[in-house]
């Protein structure tokens, strides 16, 4: 297992009896906590985090550990700052992808079976001008219907630069004695804002677990972002634009496999799969 991001690898690797290490700490690894003592040798020095690099490392570790014979089943998960940062057709995305193509191929010389997929889809969130286009639902309920709310916002992480901690999904927990149902419709009505769920309704259509959500579920338009105060989001710290994920429009993304697929997978493959189908495609759906 190679990730970009270390805390993606902390969560991933609990049990596991392997090899798995990250590009953010490639400098940090040992045999007792990572199966392997030495990462930069095969890849070079760790990358930033907060770059395209940091991706391609991943990628490129996972080549050398194959190539070395150090690997016949890879997982290699990449990080989204490049993304966050730049639309599609910028000059640094069609380079970035250039760079994934050239590590894709390695693996596919190596004579990897290689599926590749993404957790979301990604968005401009801005108005017109440039600017983010944010609704701050915390200091709007606070104002509407008085302290208590709270709003809590799924996509926080630590790494701010890549969207400040805002997404077009969030959870909002209500104190005792307010009215859920007014609060719901109060929500319902604000420029972008698309679904309000009860918990009910989130875990019914969203497949959301009961126990880890609010009261409400709260989703935003395709360029909108919902936060919870101007105070807990510091847009400084993101370099250019916003742009972020998780909402309804941030829904589609690739399902890409290197070799032909049985009749059944490829009827499956024409219905609507699911990214984490991809590893049953790969493992037991390719053409012998």
């Amino acid at each position: 297992m190679v990730t970009a991001k270390d805390k993606l690898r902390e969560l991933l690797s609990k049990g596991m009896d392997g090899i798995a290490v990250s590009s953010e700490k490639a400098d940090e690894v040992s045999t007792e906590v990572n199966g392997i003592d030495d990462i930069e040798t095969l890849a070079g020095p760790k990358p930033s985090i907060y770059s395209g690099e940091a991706s391609l490392y991943a990628l490129r570790v996972g080549v050398e550990l194959l190539a070395a014979g150090r690997a016949d089943f890879l997982y290699l998960s990449l990080t989204d700052y490049m993304q966050h940062k730049y639309a599609p057709e910028a000059p640094e995305s069609r380079e970035f992808y250039r760079g994934i193509d050239t590590e894709v191929g390695r693996l596919l010389d190596l004579g990897a079976v290689v599926g590749i997929t993404a957790d979301h889809g990604m968005n401009a969130k801005c108005n017109a001008a440039g600017e983010p286009n944010v609704i701050f639902l915390e200091t709007e309920l606070a104002r509407e219907f008085g302290e208590g709310c709270r709003v809590i916002c799924p996509i926080t992480d630590p790494y701010v630069v890549h969207h400040g901690a805002l997404g077009s999904a969030v959870t909002v927990y209500l104190p005792d004695g307010v009215d859920e149902r007014a609060v719901a419709d109060w929500i319902a009505a604000l420029d972008g804002v698309t679904e309000v769920h009860t918990r009910e309704s989130a875990m019914a259509k969203l497949e959301l677990p009961g126990d880890r959500i609010g009261d409400l579920f709260v989703l935003s338009a395709r360029d909108w972002v919902i936060g919870r105060t101007p105070e807990h989001h510091d847009l400084s710290k993101l370099e250019d634009t916003l742009r972020s994920h998780g909402g309804r429009y941030e829904e589609m993304v690739p399902f890409l496999i290197s070799e032909p697929l049985k009749a059944g997978y490829a009827a499956l493959a024409k219905g609507d799969p699911r990214n984490f189908d991809i590893f049953d495609f790969v493992c037991n759906g390719i053409q012998s």
